[in-house]
Parts: structure tokens; C-alpha cells; sequence
């Protein structure tokens, strides 16, 4: 099998499962639970199928898909380093939380409908991977923001379900109509959106680099990875099972975002760059504090999510997109261990979300509790572990270029190491506080062996040296030129140092300050200003549903009272439209109330005294 036939059954594969469980499968869960986690199993199988026969070599296919006149939209592959890489990845985390899946919604009543979900999810982010052009990223990129819709609403029951899953898909749609517009611009400069050919096109003349359109196509990166200012809908995704978030709110789909900056590097300018950076850093920092303010294990999680998809920006802004691919693939592992063991910990206490309602599992989930731990500390950088490798490498480069992001970005590590300490000290450590703590047990061997294996990938995946030859080009070639950059021994020690510090500190502070097992939040206790104003998370949420309640819905109303009254009732319609509102507007004066009679009566006789007295007429 050639390496594009390999790449056919990659993409294809998904679709068909999903296919198969929407027309055959529906009232059969179990069946179409194995279907979807054998079909995931062939993605990951197939993708090394393609990493072997490719050898090394970037993989092209394209056929054309629609015809209108001389403009044609292609469909098409693009399979080199940066592809291989991130396509690894998503094949074998996807294929973890599928198997995960099976223990955690084995006793859901919708569970075809969930794996089918999976699998249109699957289909649609391999699509993003492999595009080889900018039309078929965003035809894959709707895809997921429908699929994403479909599994963050998957609980229809609940009102939290239904309102999470619209404000993902709107949110979303924000940011996709500057990617579209965006799009469009970029066929109208270049004259294609293959990306080979516009990168070729810059090559040859980098003058034709445009802001305008780097500043497009990123909204579509701000909306994805939900970036300042439509950051507001990940921490409510966290309505949505628990697999979910690890698959598409951690792991993969936020990341598609930071993925597409990368595959469109090419196009950005130095200002661009430089705001892409300075917003990054800023969501990194904001969302370490609001982290404090959350009680909900899975949204402290989607916190931890948000500021690590800013340290992701950072880095591609400083202009090292090699470390910002080296950070999303190591957070992969250690972000879905964290989302998965936090679904293990759900799942053992029945559905318990609350860390203050929890304590004492290590006793009780002693797995769960020790590789999520060590999730912890691939987070927070600790020396030796994947994500030490890859945060130090944003570390330094901030050092290197810019010494307030450093500082910032330092301060995010410590945010970091306080809260999931926070986190771990309460949750797992002391008594049991509540009658589903209490009765906590570990889960099955579905759940537990993915935890393992990701355990693993979190202590040694950002060990690039072991990574197979066709793997990590990107990441090898920016790290090396970090390597040699001028400063970069002395920096790289500073980072040692600050960077433990940070880490060290923040888990022993936690640990002092909130204790084994705490019943109750200390920061609100001892501080209710400060605890009340992390909670409030800047009133994003609040100042949005303003401008849509008092703004945009009432200039809305008013536009559509011209639409209705002036437009089709009197341009349209001449002298019979005006005729028809004269009598629309008399039948409204007949209100059949008595109170309404008299103020008309009172209106009548001031109209007739303006006239006797001579101010009318």
C-alpha cells in the first residue's frame, strides 16, 4: 500500500464508522462503541503505514473537487514533517480516548450517538491535517465546529449541555468569518490558496506579505483556541463527557488553531507576529488567575487548557513555531492524561465534580491518583518530563527576545504549579468529604491502561531523540537554532533556575496554603474580595450578554422594523404599503383598553389646544 492510499484510509476511515453507526447502529451502543474504537485503531495503523512508506518524503496529492468557470477548489494532501507529526499524534491520543471511552460511557444510554460523534470528530481534524490548501482547512474547520456542537451537547437533557454547546458553535462562528474573509483575500492576492504555491509565491517575492491578511486568517486561530477575546466558550465546553474534553478541548481540536498558524507561517509579518505573542502571553497569565476562582475539576483543567494554548501562541509569535509544535504535541499527553484521570475520578465517584467534595482517592484510586500526578508535574515543567522540554524551550526563547514576556510567562509557570497543586492536595490527598469520595473505587481496565500509557508519554515524549526519524523536523530544526542563538547558555540557566523555582515554589505554597484535603476554599475564607473577583473571570460572560441583550438585539429589532415597515411595506410597495402601515398603525390604536382610550383622549385634546393657541398650523 502506497503512502496515499494509507492517507485515503486514514481520512476515509472515520467517515465510513460514522456512517455506519448514523444509519445501522443507532440502538446498538455496544456495537457501535467497538466499531468507532476499531476504526481508531486502523487510523493510528494506517498513519504508520504512511510514516513508513513516505520515508522522510513530503507526500502531495490533489484532485480537483468543484469547477466554477476558471475557478477551481481542489482538495488535496499535503503529508511532510510538520503533518506526520501532528497526524502521529492525534491518530494515537485519539485511539486512547476512544478506549477510555468504552469503560467511561459504557452505561450511557446515548452511546452510539457518542461514538458516532467521535468519529465524524476524527474524520473532520484529520481532514485540517492533511489539507494541503486553505478552502479544505475550512471546510474540515466547520466540520469540527459541527461536530464539536454535536459532542459538547451530547448531555440534551440539561439546560448547562444545550447552552455550552451553542455558545461553542457562535463563538466560533466569530472567528470563522475573519478566517473566511480572510480566505477570500488571500485568493484575491495571490491568486491561490494552495499552501505550497503561496509559499512558494513569498519566496520569491516577500513584499507581497500582507498583515491584513495574516490578521484574518488568525481569527480563525483566536476563535478555535479560544484566544482574547473569544476565549469564553472553552471553561463551558466542560459540559460535555468527559472524553470529549480530552479529545477536543485539550488535546486536539484547540490545537488545530496553533496547528494552522504553523502550516501558515509564511504569511505572517513581524507586527503581526509580535501581537500574536504579547496576546498570548496575556491569555497565558489571565488564565492561570481564573483557575483560582474554579471548584470544578474539569474547569480548572479547561483553565490550565487556556493558558497553555497562550504559551503555544507565545512561542509562534517570538518566531519559533518548531516550539510552539514541540509544547501542543508534548501538552497532548500530559493534558489528556490530566482530562482522562479527572474523567477516572468522575467516573469512581459518581459523577462528582467538585474538588472540595472530594479527598482521600490516592487511597482509594491509587492509579488514577499517581499518573495523574505525574501529569501534574508535566505540566508544571518539573525537570526531566516532556513538558519541561518544551515550556523551558518558550522560556527561553521569551528570554532571548523579550525580557517582559519572560517575566510574564515565568509568572504563568508559577500560576500553574499553584492551582494544579491546588488541585492534586485537595482532591486526592486527606479524608474523604462527601458520601461518593467516600465510596470511590478505581476504574476498569478500559480507562486505567490509557491512563498509563499517557503517563508514560508525559514523563518521556519530549525526549525528541527517540522519536523516529520522519518525526519532529520543525521542532529539531528550532530548537537547534535556539541552541546556537546568541545568550543562550546563560539564558538557558536563568531558565533552570526561575523555571524550578517557579514549579517548586508554587506546588509547596498550595500545599501550605490549602492543605490535605481541605473542606473549603482558604482564598475565600481569608480573602472573599480576591476569591470573588478570580471567580468573576474579568465578567467577560457578563459584559457579552449585555451587548447582545441591550445592543445587538435591540439594533437588530430596529433594522428588521425597517426591513418590515419601511423597505417591504413602502419602497416595495409604493402607495399600497404606506396605505397598508397607515392601517396597521390605526388597528394598533384599537387596543380594546380603557387606560389606552383615555391617554389617546388626552393626546387628542393637547393636539387641539396646540392648534387653537396657535403653535400647529
Amino acid at each position: 500500500m502506497t503512502a496515499t492510499q494509507s492517507l485515503l484510509v486514514v481520512l476515509l476511515a472515520p467517515l465510513a464508522s460514522a456512517a455506519v453507526i448514523a444509519f445501522f447502529c443507532r440502538r446498538f451502543g455496544k456495537l457501535a462503541s467497538y466499531i468507532s474504537v476499531a476504526t481508531a485503531a486502523l487510523i493510528f495503523a494506517a498513519t504508520i503505514a504512511a510514516l513508513r512508506t513516505a520515508g522522510g518524503e513530503a507526500v502531495t496529492m490533489s484532485w480537483n473537487w468543484l469547477s466554477f468557470g476558471d475557478f477551481n477548489v481542489a482538495m488535496g494532501f499535503l503529508f511532510d514533517g510538520v503533518a506526520a507529526t501532528m497526524l502521529t499524534m492525534v491518530a494515537f491520543v485519539g485511539f486512547l480516548i476512544h478506549v477510555f471511552s468504552l469503560g467511561y460511557m459504557s452505561e450511557d444510554k446515548a452511546r452510539a450517538r457518542f461514538f458516532g460523534g467521535l468519529s465524524i470528530f476524527m474524520f473532520s481534524m484529520l481532514g485540517i491535517v492533511l489539507a494541503d490548501n486553505l478552502i479544505m482547512i475550512f471546510v474540515f474547520w466547520e466540520l469540527v465546529g459541527f461536530s464539536s456542537y454535536m459532542l459538547i451537547g451530547h448531555y440534551l437533557e440539561t439546560e448547562e449541555a444545550k447552552a455550552a454547546s451553542k455558545k461553542a458553535f457562535i463563538v466560533n462562528r466569530i472567528g470563522d468569518l475573519g478566517f473566511l474573509v480572510g480566505i477570500v483575500y488571500a485568493y484575491w492576492h495571490f491568486g491561490t490558496t494552495n499552501l505550497s504555491e503561496m509559499q512558494g509565491i513569498v519566496a520569491a517575492n516577500s513584499e507581497l506579505i500582507s498583515a491584513g491578511i495574516a490578521m484574518l486568517l488568525a481569527c480563525g486561530f483566536i476563535g478555535k483556541s479560544a484566544q482574547f477575546p473569544l476565549h469564553v466558550w472553552l471553561p463551558d465546553a466542560m459540559a460535555g463527557p468527559t472524553p470529549v474534553s480530552a479529545l477536543i478541548h485539550a488535546a486536539t481540536m484547540v490545537a488545530a488553531g496553533v496547528y494552522f498558524l504553523i502550516r501558515i507561517t509564511f504569511l505572517f509579518p513581524v507586527d503581526v507576529l509580535n501581537m500574536i505573542a504579547v496576546l498570548g502571553t496575556a491569555v497565558a497569565v489571565y488564565a492561570g488567575f481564573c483557575a483560582y476562582g474554579q471548584n470544578d475539576i474539569k474547569k480548572i483543567l479547561a483553565y490550565s487548557t487556556l493558558s497553555q494554548l497562550g504559551y503555544m501562541a507565545a512561542a509562534f509569535g517570538l518566531g519559533y513555531p518548531g516550539v510552539a509544535l514541540f509544547h501542543l504535541i508534548t501538552h497532548a499527553f500530559f493534558k489528556a492524561l490530566l482530562f482522562l484521570g479527572a474523567g477516572s475520578v468522575i467516573h469512581g465517584c459518581h459523577h462528582e465534580q467538585d474538588i472540595f467534595k472530594m479527598g482521600g482517592l490516592l487511597k482509594k484510586m491509587p492509579i488514577t491518583a499517581i499518573t495523574f500526578f505525574i501529569g501534574v508535574l508535566a505540566l508544571c515543567g518539573v525537570y526531566g518530563l516532556s513538558g519541561f522540554y518544551s515550556k523551558d524551550g518558550i522560556l527561553i526563547a521569551a528570554g532571548l527576545g523579550n525580557t517582559p514576556l519572560f517575566v510574564l510567562l515565568t509568572a504563568g509557570a508559577f500560576l500553574t504549579a499553584g492551582y494544579m497543586g491546588r488541585l492534586f492536595w485537595v482532591a486526592f490527598l486527606g479524608e474523604a468529604k462527601s458520601e461518593s469520595a467516600s465510596h470511590a473505587h478505581e476504574s476498569p481496565l478500559t480507562m486505567v491502561v490509557p491512563l498509563i500509557i499517557l503517563a508514560v508519554l508525559s514523563v518521556a515524549g519530549g525526549w525528541t531523540g527517540f522519536w523516529p526519524e520522519q518525526l519532529g523536523e520543525l521542532i529539531r530544526a528550532d530548537l537547534d537554532h535556539l541552541h546556537h542563538a546568541e545568550g543562550y547558555k546563560a539564558m538557558h540557566k536563568n531558565v533552570l533556575i526561575f523555571g524550578s523555582a517557579a514549579w517548586l515554589v508554587g506546588l509547596l505554597a498550595s500545599f501550605f496554603f490549602y492543605g490535605k484535603g481541605a473542606r473549603e476554599d482558604k482564598l475565600d475564607k481569608v480573602a472573599p474580595p480576591v476569591y470573588g473577583f478570580l471567580k468573576e473571570r474579568l465578567w467577560f460572560d457578563e459584559i457579552y450578554n449585555f451587548y447582545v441583550a441591550k445592543i445587538q438585539q435591540r439594533l437588530a429589532d430596529l433594522l428588521g422594523f425597517l426591513d418590515v415597515f419601511l423597505i417591504k411595506g413602502v419602497v416595495v410597495r409604493g402607495s399600497a404599503g404606506l396605505v397598508g402601515l397607515v392601517g396597521m398603525c390605526s388597528r394598533a390604536l384599537h387596543v380594546g383598553n380603557i387606560h389606552g382610550y383615555v391617554y389617546w383622549f388626552l393626546a387628542g385634546l393637547i393636539l387641539l389646544w396646540a392648534v387653537a393657541v396657535g403653535l400647529i398650523g
